[in-house]
């Protein structure tokens, strides 16, 4: 008993406070996305949303019970098990899985499914902070490298051939993780670049603009630079590269993707030139957010929430609803906590004195802020619709559960610190 007592009182509980304060206004919010003011109905009423979460949210406290009560090195030992099982499941979802909002990504029975995809993100963290973690492990290895590289691009395929391009991308977020461990900036910072080019390519149609700049611009350094063949080179063969990348923006769009994701991006560009066809779920979000002003309408007082103008509303755009009925000041608080809960994070991460917990902690933040920054991007027009959730915000068990599982595995490490992590 006393052995129980140390641990408890060992958990970061500013975390799980901050953590409590999301899922319970996640839980205000999903029932005020499905609240019909016509009918009788409350916040516990089984046959909605809002009711259903409620059991996903007693689940979560058992599995986070779950969660303390496991050895700490069970976590690590089984990292590369978990991660063969999951992917296993990844392969069974085309197969036999069921299809639910145009994705078929769900294994079930009947009513009842779950959604592997989303406990594949907590699982890879633990594959990859356990690579990461190996004894003599140096990230400046190519062989490392690629072998990292493979552990996030397995589940990243599988997921893609489920439809799933939005849970597929979270797994690009890793980068970070490996940043942090010592890779070379070199690659993240290619990554950003060729995505300003192929942004800037869809906001300016004509490419000879483009290409006339680069042009002008390679003279530029040429002429003002080092007179050396090797630099001048490499500058040519970077400007040819980036030309490259230009041209190759209209074959992705035309050729590439489908028709669905074509009107997502060009919705993101434009969202008015179709505004009732792709251009209705980013002008709707958009003007539900705007019409909360500053303090917002009210709890259960949303009209574009009432009236289901903004489609998937308890899901991917629940921001529209707490900057409807909250406003300002309420998407403020709430994108304080995940800020809180982000930097909160950051500081167990670097507080870990094993490789192992360190890169776990990374993993976790660099998912965190993945979703959370891109779904509210997505709602306000600042990225393409690709049904992100927002953590403990967004409608559903599987979502909950894996970002449940995905913070206390780290707050159970974390409550271990002090001790040598050995292996089972």
């Amino acid at each position: 008993m006393r052995k129980g007592v140390d641990i408890y009182g060992k958990l970061d509980w500013p975390t799980i406070f901050i953590y409590m304060a999301l899922v319970i206004l996640g839980w205000f919010n999903i029932y005020a996305a499905v609240y019909d003011e016509t009918v009788s109905q409350s916040m516990w009423d089984l046959s909605l949303n809002s009711g259903r979460q409620l059991i996903f949210i007693a689940a979560s406290i058992v599995i986070i019970m779950g969660i303390i009560i496991i050895d700490m090195r069970f976590y690590e030992a089984f990292a590369y098990v978990a991660f063969g099982i999951i992917l296993f499941l990844l392969i069974l979802v085309p197969i036999v899985g069921k299809e639910v909002g145009g994705n078929k990504a769900w294994l079930g029975i009947g009513s009842f499914g779950v959604q592997p995809s989303e406990f594949a993100k907590f699982i890879t963290a633990l594959a990859v902070a356990k690579m990461i973690g190996t004894v003599g492990f140096r990230m400046d290895n190519l062989r490392n490298q690629l072998m990292l590289f493979g552990l996030i691009g397995l589940p990243m395929v599988l997921i893609l051939l489920q439809k799933d391009t939005g849970t597929a991308l979270v797994f690009t977020s890793f980068i970070f993780v490996f940043f942090r461990e010592g890779m070379s900036p070199f690659l993240m910072v290619v990554g950003i670049c060729a995505a300003f080019i192929f942004i800037l390519t869809l906001l300016i149609p004509n490419q000879l603009y483009l290409h006339g700049a680069i042009i002008i611009a390679l003279a530029l350094l040429i002429i003002f630079g080092k007179k050396k063949i090797k630099r001048i080179s490499v500058l040519v063969v970077g400007a040819v590269i980036v030309m490259g990348v230009i041209e190759s923006v209209d074959y992705v769009i035309t050729d590439v993707l489908k028709p669905h994701q074509q009107n997502r991006v060009k919705a993101l560009i434009n969202p008015d030139a179709d505004p009732l066809g792709y251009g209705w779920n980013v002008t709707q979000s958009k003007i539900a957010i705007g019409s909360g002003g500053f303090f917002g309408k009210g709890f259960l007082k949303g009209t574009q929430t009432k009236f289901d103008f903004v489609p998937e509303q308890s899901t991917d755009f629940i921001f529209c609803t707490i900057g409807e009925e909250w406003g300002w000041m309420g998407s403020f608080v709430v994108v304080a906590l995940f800020m809180a809960l982000l930097l909160r994070v950051i500081f167990i991460a670097e507080r870990q004195k094993s490789r192992f917990a360190r890169a776990y902690g990374y993993s976790v933040v660099s998912i965190f802020f993945f979703h959370f920054a891109i779904n509210i991007g997505m709602t306000i027009g600042l990225f393409p619709v690709i049904g992100i959730p927002l953590p403990f915000f967004s409608y559903g068990g599987s979502a909950l559960w894996g970002f449940t599982v995905l913070l206390f595995i780290l707050i159970k490490l974390d409550a271990h610190r002090g001790q040598v992590l050995q292996r089972l």
